[in-house]
């Protein structure tokens, strides 16, 4: 799985270099990101996920697993913040810096980043990529309540209704009903191919993006702060390790346990960059946390997927 892992890896990486290289010449800025934000949010996103679903084959027994992968999905994470909670609560009120490492160790980019990169791992488990979806659900929920709560501190931003009207939920909600139908057998080859493409357009695109912030920022700052690195730690080793871990304990399938794993060991989600600048809190700590674990986990996934079954 190393062998397999690391290449594939690397090379949604190297989407990176064109947004950076184009920044760089002055041909992109950071001031330009929101317009490709929107498309990757509300088109690409949407239509992968809605795409992995067309893939898949209907059966009773992958819908209970898709519910139960978000449940536990939820609960680790729940866990894993409550046990950061536990250690550092009496920082936690008065540093920003301390509720961003304790949200940026548990939310990943499950999404833009994680299911390209899982559909590249195990093409042949479709419905792996479906638990992509429901660990973007699961993140969703507390993105925009104990996340938002983390950034600012403060109970009267945090929103159920953001939580489940959101372009990922939505989506999910379109694709379910082409799943349960087994659309995919009987919609024009043209038109799920071109869903699929503009899915397929999310890892690059995102990666892009990421690109061009990492050409805008300071770099001494981006690697010379001690508690982006104990995020990265968190994020990419101790968090997939404890969610395995506990996988490990229960009756599951073997795809099951490796989706826990590769899903879970994700770089921090942008979504908690776009939740800081919204909010205006430590938004240089958020962005540099993204950054500095999406460089650092072409190392760190490969390395997890040795403990996956040969």
């Amino acid at each position: 799985m190393f062998t397999l892992a690391f290449p594939n890896v690397v090379l949604t990486l190297l989407y990176i270099l064109p947004g950076f290289l184009l920044c760089k010449a002055k041909k992109a800025a950071a001031e330009h990101l929101s317009s490709l934000s929107s498309v990757l949010i509300y088109v690409c996103s949407p239509c992968m996920i809605v795409s992995s679903l067309l893939a898949l084959d209907f059966s009773v027994q992958t819908l209970g697993y898709m519910g139960l992968f978000f449940v536990l999905t939820l609960v680790f994470q729940i866990l894993f913040m409550l046990i950061l909670y536990g250690l550092l609560h009496r920082r936690f009120a008065a540093d920003a810096a301390t509720r961003i490492l304790t949200i940026g160790s548990v939310m990943g980019n499950v999404g833009f980043f994680g299911m390209p990169v899982i559909r590249m791992l195990f093409p042949a488990h479709p419905e792996m990529a479906a638990y992509s979806c429901m660990y973007c659900i699961s993140m969703n929920i507390l993105v925009f309540t104990v996340g938002v709560f983390c950034l600012t501190g403060e109970k009267r931003f945090m929103s159920l209704r953001a939580a489940v009207c959101n372009p990922t939920v939505i989506s999910l909600a379109a694709g379910l009903p082409l799943f349960f139908l087994r659309a995919g057998e009987f919609l024009p080859a043209l038109l799920v191919s071109a869903v699929d493409l503009l899915g397929k357009m999310t890892a690059p695109l995102c990666m892009m993006i990421l690109g061009v912030r990492l050409a805008s920022v300071n770099a001494v700052r981006l690697f010379s702060r001690p508690i982006v690195y104990l995020t990265a730690a968190l994020k990419l080793l101790i968090f997939p390790l404890f969610c395995y871990g506990i996988s490990l304990l229960l009756p599951l399938p073997g795809t099951f346990r490796a989706a826990v794993l590769v899903l879970s060991a994700m770089p921090c989600g942008s979504i908690i960059l776009n939740l800081a600048e919204i909010h205006r809190s430590e938004q240089e700590l958020a962005a540099n946390c993204v950054l500095l674990t999406t460089l650092l986990c072409f190392l760190t996934i490969p390395l997890l997927t040795l403990l996956l079954p040969a």
